[in-house]
């Protein structure tokens, strides 16, 4: 147990009963009451930050945008580093709703939108809105959590923070409060225990080495690092999977592993290397079992319109070709053929390009047929004159210019995402066959240890 913590729970337990004691005396001690008050408060506050600091944090990227409306849930929020108020603070009662808005360089807050008497309550270069004590003793037990922003819940404190032109709303967030959300974000809730163990395994490793003091956030909401739509996304059975696995991590050579993920690999898992710069020796690839996966096989037809939306600087493609591929199968190097011009690509650039769900794809063309119309249109033939005529040779008709139709593509692939580490839908089959989230693990990051966390 750290200095505060002891120091807290040492002074809690004898200004309780201090009080209590003074109550039965009367109000001679009233003073010394009131006194007993003010540091029982002050110690009740430093046991909630304790219990706070007492696991690691983690801090999410929620939204980017130049104004932010935040609202207290069913507990107070206190709302830090405004200029202007007495003491730097406000306290927002539960509903309470603020706008923060990014002027001249500073955060301008309005409560509910227009503060009393059309002035700001204040302004800073940082804000944070954070759950009083009584609201941080609740932890998990909050079904709406500390917060919304964005018409979601989330738990933890909010650090709303200047960055250019825009704010940035940062949540940070005790990391076993935010694996729950994590896991019912990532996977369907109704999945077996094992697979949405191994999820809550995977993300909580993810999620620890993407920890950097050196960057004003670790992980982002979306799928640019793992998706985490808040309270609502949680449910018994992903705070199960987190609860039973807790402090669990993958570990490799004494190190934490990427522990990447995707949805479907469609048959066949990626190395890392073929991907990325670097070959990890736990991310290898291996056949899959995502047969049952919904886009373990699929087709996307590709329009004219499309087409020249994603090569405007070629006006469009009438044809892609493949160049090379990855052991698994996948793209590494295509070459679209356009009216206007020959574009190289690689696969994740010929992915972002189309939307494609991954670089496991082939194309076909479905129409039209780019050489036939290319012929020139038939008319009636011109003959020669009669002999001896003296008549002049008839004008050749004029030819309008020939319009080739731009065609339509139809790209023909399997799987979803990056298809680096463990499948989703894999892992799902997985644990329908009968295998623990140790195994799944396992098989996706290969020669990994599972492991209790031990912060350095």
């Amino acid at each position: 147990m750290g200095l505060l913590a002891g120091v807290a729970a040492a002074v809690v337990p004898y200004f309780r009963n201090w009080l209590t004691s003074a109550a039965l005396v009367g109000a001679a001690l009233a003073p010394q009451a009131l006194l007993a008050q003010a540091l029982l408060a002050q110690a009740v506050m430093a046991q909630a930050v304790f219990a706070q600091q007492s696991e690691p944090q983690v801090r999410v990227l929620l939204v980017e945008g130049p104004t932010l409306t935040v609202a207290a849930s069913d507990h107070p929020l206190a709302l830090r580093g405004l200029a202007q108020a007495p003491g730097g603070q406000v306290i927002l009662a539960p509903g309470d709703t603020v706008t923060l808005t990014l002027v001249g360089g500073a955060i301008s807050v309005q409560r509910d939108g227009q503060a009393p008497g059309g002035q700001v309550m204040g302004s800073g270069q940082t804000i944070w809105l954070e759950p009083l004590a009584s609201g941080l003793d609740l932890g998990n037990s909050k079904p709406s959590g500390d917060f919304q922003l964005k018409q979601r819940s989330y738990r933890g404190r909010l650090q709303v923070a200047v960055n250019g032109s825009a704010l940035q709303a940062i949540n940070y967030v005790d990391l076993e409060s935010y694996l729950p959300s994590v896991v019912g974000s990532e996977m369907p809730a109704s999945w077996p225990q094992a697979a949405l163990r191994a999820q809550a395994v995977a993300a909580r490793t993810y999620a620890l080495r993407q920890r950097s003091a050196s960057q004003p956030f670790d992980v982002k909401a979306t799928v640019a690092s793992q998706v985490y739509k808040g309270v609502e996304a949680e449910t018994p059975s992903t705070r199960e999977a987190v609860a039973s696995t807790r402090g669990e991590v993958l570990m490799y050579g004494g190190n934490l592993v990427n522990a990447v993920f995707h949805s479907s690999s469609g048959g066949s898992t990626e190395n890392s290397g073929d991907l990325w710069i670097q070959q990890l020796p736990y991310l290898v690839s291996v056949p899959d079992v995502d047969q049952a996966s919904p886009v373990s096989r699929w087709q996307q037809r590709l329009e004219p319109l499309a087409l020249t939306k994603a090569f405007g600087e070629i006006g469009g493609a009438n044809r892609i070709e493949i160049l090379s591929t990855t052991s698994s199968g996948r793209v590494r190097q295509a070459r679209v053929m356009g009216p206007s011009g020959t574009l190289v690509l690689t696969g994740a650039e010929l992915r972002s390009r189309l939307g494609l769900r991954s670089t496991l794809v082939r194309f076909e063309l479905v129409g039209p047929d780019v050489a036939s119309s290319q012929l020139p249109p038939s008319g009636p033939p011109i003959l020669p004159p009669l002999a001896g005529s003296t008549a002049p040779l008839p004008d050749a008709p004029a030819q309008a210019p020939i319009q080739v139709p731009q065609p339509t593509l139809l790209a023909v692939g399997r799987g979803f995402g990056h298809g680096v580490g463990m499948s989703q839908w894999g892992a799902y089959a997985l644990a329908q066959r009968g295998e623990g989230y140790p195994e799944i693990l396992r098989y996706y990051f290969r020669g990994t240890d599972l492991r209790p966390y031990n912060a350095p």
